[in-house]
């Protein structure tokens, strides 16, 4: 799938993906942001569907959609910030899990990123929290109906 970004998104599992989108995930959430590189990398990567964002060859961010309706680890390099590949990222895990008839997702924002979900129909709920040292947001969208 290709967007506005001039970006593709491509859709894999975990061992298709894990090559590329591993660095992409350690460069924004351990290098830039702090966050533990143990905690980075979990039990859920392979049962995930993953999205790759790629510029030409290259792998400039990624995202997740696990089973259960939550996506995660939501990384934009910071030269392709502000460039549509965030978007481009987004729609293509709504569309995979409406096609794979979910009801409804959730995902755990960074509250400085709350306008860019909600743009997208996402509501927050409940009250912010810290995780891994960052304050984030329990966010939720309806797909059904």
């Amino acid at each position: 799938m290709s967007g506005e970004s001039g970006v593709l998104i491509r859709l894999g599992s975990w061992d298709e993906l894990a090559g590329v989108v591993t660095p992409i995930r350690f460069c924004v959430f351990v290098d830039e942001q702090g966050v533990p590189a143990e905690m980075e990398l979990d039990e859920f990567d392979g049962l995930s569907r993953h999205a790759v964002a790629l510029a030409g060859d290259v792998p400039v961010g990624t995202g997740r959609l696990l089973p259960d309706g939550h996506i995660g680890r939501m990384a934009v390099l910071v030269d392709w910030r502000g460039r549509g590949v965030g978007t481009a990222l987004l729609e293509t895990l709504i569309l995979e899990a409406t096609r794979l008839g979910m009801a409804q997702l959730v995902l755990s924002a960074q509250t400085h990123a709350l306008g860019f979900y909600a743009r997208f129909g996402f509501v927050p709920e409940g009250d912010a929290y810290d995780e891994a040292g960052l304050l984030h947001q329990a966010m939720r969208k309806n797909l059904a109906g």
